[in-house]
């Protein structure tokens, strides 16, 4: 009797970088969570400067352009071709454009920082947040690259129902930066 194997969904090199990803978070996180424990007061006293609001907001964006990408897949694999790539299409540009207004958020939570003269050199805390945020904000700049890519390709009919691979491999990335923000999100805005 055969046994069906099963897979992770896109390629075997994507789960490497991701689980490499996933590792290099987790250190800085550990980290975090090492300088944290030496001094709470400070920690806490930093998190109360975050817009909390913005991160939240932040956190149901990033949430619902995974289940765009979700749908966009899901699109590919049930529907007939041609319907299938419109659709998943206008999902994929929905994605795109909620990393955008993430990247938009993002950006003037910076800024806003910077105009109140705090940055990496403030203390440890700002040190942890601006350097765990930037280095997720490139990550959701190159999730969206990719996403364009693969609606660049699905919009001319470049996967269907037996090849999905490099939709599924992007797809995969994607909520890999969801879910290193679900975290961080925890971590910085939340936990006290």
């Amino acid at each position: 009797m055969k046994q069906n194997k099963i897979y992770p969904p896109g390629d075997a090199g994507i789960w490497i970088i991701i689980y490499i990803e996933l590792i290099t978070f987790g250190l800085f996180f550990l980290g975090y969570i090492y300088s944290r424990r030496l001094d709470v007061e400070l920690f806490n006293s930093s998190q109360l400067a975050l817009n909390q609001t913005a991160g939240f907001i932040n956190t149901i964006i990033l949430l619902t352009s995974s289940f765009f990408v979700i749908k966009a897949v899901k699109s590919i694999q049930t529907l007939q071709l041609k319907k299938a790539s419109i659709i998943a299409t206008n999902w994929l540009n929905g994605a795109i454009a909620l990393g955008g207004i993430f990247l938009i958020i993002k950006m003037s939570e910076f800024i806003t920082k910077y105009s109140e003269g705090i940055n990496l050199s403030t203390n440890k805390f700002f040190m942890f947040y601006f350097l765990l945020t930037m280095f997720h904000f490139l990550h959701v700049l190159l999730g969206m690259i990719i996403l364009f890519n693969i609606k660049e390709k699905t919009k001319i009919q470049g996967y269907n129902k037996n090849d999905l691979k490099g939709m599924q491999t992007g797809a995969s990335y994607w909520h890999m930066v969801d879910l290193l923000w679900i975290v961080l999100f925890a971590l910085i805005y939340i936990i006290r």
